[in-house]
């Protein structure tokens, strides 16, 4: 029976992927050019500005070092605000008819984000130790976090493209009641994301910060 129900679950999850694929290849292109400029930026960064970088990094490591209690209640708090904080502007700007194309903006802003992270890390401290530093930092929590991420991107810019072609056709009957359905598919399935982003959140504060602390005794 649970396989049976796991099964079902991964068909669906392959089917809306194969059924959308156009949308999520252009997403993850958006994402992977974030990536592409935070490698880039962190690159042609002055000398000043990489010893900020070097600095920044080198507390958090030594601090990390020092073995302090962890407010883990504090970060979750905070990782949780800020996923759902996500969650919500992807879900705006999917209602929001002439704002959707920052969806796209918020991707790359996203894999910038994560790039410059990555590239930083292994700028200031090579890349063994750089790549060890993400990995037990960041791995984790983000092959749950992007999926998601993209996920209620893809409802946002399906929904936008459904209500546009429902507004824009005056000859089908009951169109308002027909675009409040879009939007409340839209909001339910942002919601269930939110609920996976803020299970990300809890996998950064007690499962990928404990894996730094026990990973920076290499670094």
């Amino acid at each position: 029976m649970k396989k049976r129900k796991q099964s079902k679950i991964r068909n669906f999850i392959l089917e809306h992927i194969k059924n959308n694929a156009r949308e999520y290849l252009l997403l993850v292109a958006f994402f992977v050019i974030g990536i592409v400029m935070g490698i880039f930026f962190v690159n042609h960064t002055s000398e000043p500005q990489k010893k900020e970088i070097s600095v920044y990094i080198d507390t958090f490591i030594n601090t990390a070092k020092e073995n302090k209690p962890i407010n883990y209640i504090g970060l979750l708090k905070d990782s949780i605000l800020k996923n759902i904080s996500l969650a919500g502007i992807l879900w705006f700007l999917g209602i929001a008819i002439t704002f959707v194309p920052l969806i796209y903006g918020v991707i790359v802003f996203r894999g910038f984000c994560l790039g410059y992270t990555i590239s930083s890390a292994i700028a200031i401290l090579g890349l063994q130790k750089g790549l060890l530093f993400s990995v037990t930092i960041l791995l984790l929590q983000n092959i749950i976090l992007i999926p998601a991420m993209l996920a209620i991107a893809q409802s946002g810019i399906q929904t936008n493209k459904r209500v546009l072609k429902k507004t824009e056709d005056k000859k089908i009957r009951h169109e308002k009641e027909n675009i409040k359905l879009e939007i409340l598919r839209h909001s339910i399935f942002s919601l269930f994301m939110a609920t996976i982003l803020a299970i990300s959140s809890i996998i950064e504060v007690y499962v990928s910060t404990n894996l730094f602390i026990w990973g920076v005794q290499f670094i």
